[in-house]
């Protein structure tokens, strides 16, 4: 199957629902789990995931949990829960804003009056980390990562936070994949009950971790689109940064990714395997 960015049809979008959802259903089985539970957070990763695993495991082995914080918006809020409702699995919320400032009264004065930086960021990402390995443990559940490709490439993620779990379902697709497969599956859910199964909202909102006041993705990082062309050209077709620049690539946009994907190898050894499903998985690949 070919996986370039921006030549998948509808025949090849179900394949790739397909194949997602037997690698999740094999791996549970596999590793001896029942049930699933993950991140829910209102962006469209974690929806995308929710929606294969109530596929692969059926939505009375899947547990959503949305952890708000100060800055979750409302709307993700919202369209975390009518997505569960949608999906008719289990769905639970779990505020962060306690344990957040306790960790913030307690690294007060090591930090001292030193300002807002990711640190701040990441302390959220851990403690819904914390909070969705301790479901893990106490029910049993396989913890389900959400990450896609893109963001594997470029370490858009936070180690011991959004890096937990036990599998990367879409951590073998990029972001542009992420959307094309959610649109694909809304256009099937339409036709076949008259209603679309992931809110347009998710779609439709810019992508954002939420961390810090009207955070973007692409604050860090180039439109997704763009970004996913180059990480196609460097990493699947293996060119060369030359190469890649003749392809009528900005010189600058491209050392500058080269140069991040290179770094971030450390976080890629300690992420969760994937399903792979395109000829060069960035993580560990244990399915195929």
């Amino acid at each position: 199957m070919d996986m370039v960015p921006f030549a998948m049809d509808a025949s090849e979008l179900d394949k790739l629902e397909e194949t997602l959802v037997s690698g999740i259903r094999d791996f549970m089985k596999t590793c001896g789990f029942t049930k699933a539970h993950l991140g829910l957070s209102g962006g469209l990763d974690s929806a995308l995931v929710a929606y294969l695993a109530v596929q692969a495991a059926g939505p009375e082995n899947i547990t959503c949990i949305n952890m708000p914080s100060r800055f979750s918006s409302q709307g993700s809020k919202d369209d975390s829960a009518e997505l569960a409702a949608n999906l008719g699995c289990r769905y639970e919320v779990l505020p962060i804003e306690e344990p957040y400032v306790a960790l913030l009264s307690t690294l007060k004065g090591l930090f001292k009056d030193l300002p807002f930086d990711t640190t701040e960021e990441n302390l959220q990402s851990r403690i819904r980390g914390i909070l969705l390995m301790a479901f893990s443990n106490k029910f049993d559940s396989m913890l389900l990562n959400s990450g896609n490709k893109s963001e594997v490439a470029m370490g858009y993620c936070t180690l011991y936070g959004d890096t937990c779990g036990a599998l990367g379902p879409i951590g073998d697709i990029f972001k542009t994949q992420v959307y094309a497969l959610s649109r694909r599956t809304n256009e099937r859910s339409l036709a076949k009950t008259g209603k679309k199964i992931i809110p347009q909202a998710i779609i439709d909102k810019p992508p954002s971790a939420e961390l810090r006041p009207d955070q973007k993705d692409e604050d860090s990082l180039p439109p997704y689109d763009v970004l996913d062309a180059i990480l196609d050209l460097y990493i699947h077709k293996q060119l060369p940064r030359d190469e890649i620049v003749k392809n009528g690539r900005d010189g600058a946009l491209v050392d500058g990714i080269i140069s991040t994907v290179q770094r971030m190898d450390f976080k890629r050894f300690q992420m969760p395997p994937v399903i792979k499903v395109s000829p060069l998985p960035l993580a560990a690949s244990l399915l195929g």
